[in-house]
Parts: C-alpha cells; structure tokens; sequence
C-alpha cells in the first residue's frame, strides 16, 4: 500500500523538480515587454483606483483583465518594488499544476505522467509561458483545469465558472473554448447546455465590463493593433508572408529566416504522433482531439490576422508537442532509446537555446532598455511630463512619465491620428500634444519634417545598443555580442 501511494505522488514530486529546475531562467531578467504594461495598469489602479495607464484615464491597454487584477493584489502584498519575482513564481507553479492535469489527461501510468511533466516543462514555450510574466501561466492553468475538471470529472459548476474566468483573462479564448464545444458535441452526440451557460457567460461577462466600465465591447489593445498593422496583401504577397512568419510560430525556434526546416520536420512529426495515438482509440483521443485542433485552429487564425507577435502562439506550440511526448514516454519497444533520442537531440538542445536566448534577451530588455527608463526617471521629477515612444513597456514603466505610444495601446488619441492622416500620425501627435519627450528610433534632425524637429526639440541623449554588450563574465558577453538584443534610441527633449 506505502508503494502504491508513493507512486501516485511521483507527478507531484516531477512537479516540484520542474518548477525548480526553470527557476535559475529569473537570472537572465527575461521578462516580455508587454507584462510591464499588464503590471503598470495594475499599478495605475492602486494609485488612482482606476484601470488605465496614464493616471485618471480609463483605458484597456492591457490585453487580460484577469490579470491586472491578480497584478494588483501581488503589488498590494509584496509592494512595487518586490513583486515581480513572487509573481513570476506564481506563474510558474500555475502552469505546472495545469500540466500535472494535461498528464492525467492523456496518460494513465504515474511514472509516465512524471516523465512528462518534467520534459514538458523544459522546452521553450513552457519555459516562456512560465517565466515571461504574461498572463499565459493562468490561462494554461484554466484551460487545463477545465478540460480535467469540467469534462473528465464532469464537475458540473466548472462548465458555469471556468468560461468566465478563462473569457476575462483573453478575449480571444473564444477560440479554444469554441473547439472544446465542437469537438465534445461532436464526440459525445449531445450539447452539454450548461457547458454553453458557462460560455455564454464568460463573453457576456467580457463585452459588459468592457463596455460598461471602459465604454467599448472589445479591449483597447485589440483595436490598436488593428488600425495600426491593418495592411491589405495580394494573394502572392500573403504567400509571401507566410513563407517568412511560419517558422518563428510552428516551431519552437524563433529564427529570423526565410527557410526553417527544423519547423517542418517537428510539424510532420506532431502529426504522425498524433495519429498514431489516435488508432489506440482511448478515451484520452478527446482530449487529444481537442488540445491538437485547438492549437492548429489558433495558429492559422491568428497567422491569417498578421499577427506577428510570437507570446500569441505559446500555448499552441508546447501543445502541438504533446503527442510526441505521449508517443515517446509510451514506447514497449527500445523506450529509453526513444526517450535519450528526444532527450540529447531535442529536449536539451531546445533548452541550451531557451537559455542562450533569454540570456541575450535580458541584456536587451533588462539591462539596456530599462536602462533608459531609469535614466528618465532619475533625469526627469515630474511624472505628468509626456513621453512618445514605442514599445511601452519597459521604458515607461521605469521612468514613471505619462506616455503616447506610437500604436495606441495606452492612448487612444493615437488612433485618431492615425485614421486621419496615418503616413504622418507621429509627426501630427508630436505638433498636437507636444510631449516634452520624444524617443525615436530614427534621427529625427535628418529626413522628412526635420526642420519643425530641429526648432522645437534638442537631442538629450543617445543610447546604442552597442554599449550594453559587455560583462564581467566572459561567457555571458559572448552570448551578447552572439545575439545583440534591443534598439538604438535617440532621446529628444522639448526646447522650453
């Protein structure tokens, strides 16, 4: 009985073992740009009780609202200074508690389900969604909590809950929980109606607050990005761009090619998994059907969209990957063949590049950008000054000033600038709203409108990228100088 019970706990000792064994990735200071939006929101709700990003103004510019508020109470307990990291630690035990309840999904064996959970919380997108500090560790968690509690336990008031908590983290978890319905209507003959309550719910819930709270149904961020990247291509120009995107999305390498061979061969493979687990025909091809339609469908929707920005895909790649860990841990015939196969030529080779790569990463980001918010915040004293810039993460985050950036996710007046004259919003903004800063990419004294630049503006200081690419460590400053991460910024001042 003792060995029976020990075993039913190796998932949860692999559990344990998986969340320390990522825990050396805070060291790099690898966080996405965008949670320090998610983060300042949350913040801007503690100092004004408003959810927004400049003061009293209420605006969306964050893409969960579950999470600004989860961010909101970790900034209460631990304090804007020492929060960061406790949360991030939350994220991360989130999304492994969800892939402990991925394992009793597919596989039934406890030493099977801990194999998995380890492997799978080392590769890239596990590793991304974990300690990035997006909103993704707690959407995972949800969505597997559904799947295990509302479909195989059948907990009837996880169907009412879990959509409406899912639906307030992303919006766009329509997709997954549309092919959790198809896919159960289909597999079972019968709606269950209370599975579509909870959905109806969880969209009611999303449209009312967005709209009774911020006066529009969906969030701010999602009709920025619209009215800024909106772009109409050729059929042989959206080839094109598939051609060149697909490799950074499929894949779990994002790598600035034109030609990703690693990417197809991992996608073909995905797919013979898949079927071949499927002619086991278990009860888990269910859930197998469900988390593999899902991940395509969301794929090749947010693709068509043009949506380049990589978090999007997280949580479809790792899993995409799951039939192959399924199919590897399960193999009778020469298993540890198959298992130090996956392990030395892909599982470590995957993580050694996760590691190079947030290593470089958080030299861009943490090192190097926040570098110039800190600047900001040490040259600058008075926060209701104006900042236009672009991304508005880091940069604002730290330096404390009001901000505009150039897509209008934390101002909407953006918008308007660019739907009235888009070839030259920036300009417009800069002569309308006068921000007392501008951080720019470009030289601002050369080129097109240089001149109104030149007379009301004086260049304050430049930061290079190339001045953030040493260390005392001189592995670490090989692994930067490998792969420079960040941009050149030049930073203007209004001339009083």
């Amino acid at each position: 009985m003792m060995l029976v019970s020990q075993n039913k706990n190796i998932p949860l000792y692999a559990a344990i073992l998986a969340i320390i064994s990522k825990l050396y990735f805070l060291l790099t200071h690898h966080i996405q740009e965008d949670a320090f939006i998610t983060w300042r929101v949350a913040q801007n709700l503690m100092d004004y009780g408003i959810i927004g990003f400049n003061g009293e103004t209420k605006i969306s510019a964050s893409t969960t609202h579950l999470y600004v508020f989860i961010s909101y109470f970790f900034n209460l307990i631990f304090g804007k200074e020492n929060f960061i990291e406790p949360i991030l630690i939350f994220n991360t035990i989130l999304f492994t508690i969800g892939s402990v309840l991925l394992s009793h999904l597919v596989l039934k064996n406890p030493w099977h389900k801990a194999l998995f959970i380890f492997l799978f919380g080392l590769l890239p997108p596990s590793i991304k969604i974990s300690i990035l500090g997006m909103e993704y560790g707690i959407l995972f968690f949800l969505e597997m909590a559904l799947l295990y509690y509302g479909f195989k336990k059948e907990i009837k008031w996880t169907l009412l809950i879990l959509p409406i908590l899912i639906l307030f983290t992303r919006i766009d978890t329509v997709i997954f929980l549309g092919i959790v319905f198809l896919v159960d209507t289909i597999w079972n003959k019968k709606i269950r109606w209370d599975y579509v309550l909870g959905g109806v719910l969880g969209v009611s819930t999303a449209v009312a607050f967005n709209w009774f709270y911020f006066g529009e149904l969906v969030n701010n961020t999602i009709v920025a990005k619209k009215v800024t990247y909106d772009n109409n291509y050729t059929f042989e120009q959206n080839l094109q761009y598939f051609n060149l995107n697909y490799g950074n999305f499929w894949g779990m390498l994002k790598i600035p090619a034109d030609f990703n061979p690693i990417t197809i061969f991992v996608a073909i493979f995905e797919l013979l998994c898949f079927i071949y687990l499927l002619k086991q025909r278990q009860r888990r091809n269910y859930f197998l059907w469900i988390i593999f339609l899902f991940a395509w469908a969301k794929q090749i929707i947010f693709l068509s969209q043009k949506s380049l920005f990589d978090w999007y895909y997280w949580v479809p790649q790792i899993l995409l990957f799951v039939p192959v860990l399924v199919f590897v841990i399960e193999q009778k015939v020469k298993r540890n063949w198959w298992l130090a196969a996956l392990i030395v030529f892909y599982v470590l080779p995957m993580l050694a590049f996760q590691t190079v790569h947030s290593i470089a990463t958080g030299n861009g980001e943490w090192n190097y950008r926040r570098s110039i918010g800190l600047y900001l915040d040490a040259y600058e004293k008075d926060k209701k000054q104006w900042i236009l810039l672009e991304p508005a993460g880091y940069i604002p985050y730290f330096s404390g000033l009001k901000t505009i950036d150039e897509v209008g996710l934390v101002d909407k007046q953006v918008q308007s600038e660019i739907a009235k004259d888009k070839p030259n919003y920036w300009v417009n903004t800069v002569k309308n709203r006068k921000p007392k800063y501008l951080l720019s990419y470009k030289d601002l004294f050369a080129g097109k409108n240089a001149e109104y630049y030149q007379t009301h503006y004086k260049l304050l200081q430049e930061f290079r990228v190339k001045d953030h690419l040493k260390s005392d460590y001189p592995i670490l400053e090989k692994i930067y100088h490998l792969k420079p991460s960040g941009s050149d910024y030049n930073l203007y001042v209004k001339i009083k």
